[in-house]
């Protein structure tokens, strides 16, 4: 089981239902919509707290199971 991590959402784009989220140390995470946790439209706001799990995919890093706080 990966550990939970905390990070802040860089930016995300609404219409193409993608972007970035910021970790504690600043490393850069990619997050795809349908990975966001939430009830109705899934959206995230720049600035945002967010929890996540931290996938190593073959194109680099992804969060999972993206959760906003």
């Amino acid at each position: 089981m990966s550990e939970e991590m905390v990070g802040t959402v860089k930016w995300f784009n609404t219409s193409k239902g993608f972007g970035f989220i910021l970790t504690e140390d600043g490393t850069e995470v990619f997050v795809h919509y349908l990975d966001i946790q939430a009830e109705g439209f899934r959206n995230l706001t720049e600035g945002q707290k967010v929890s996540f799990v931290l996938q190593n995919t073959g194109k680099g890093l992804r969060a999972a199971e993206v959760k906003p706080l």
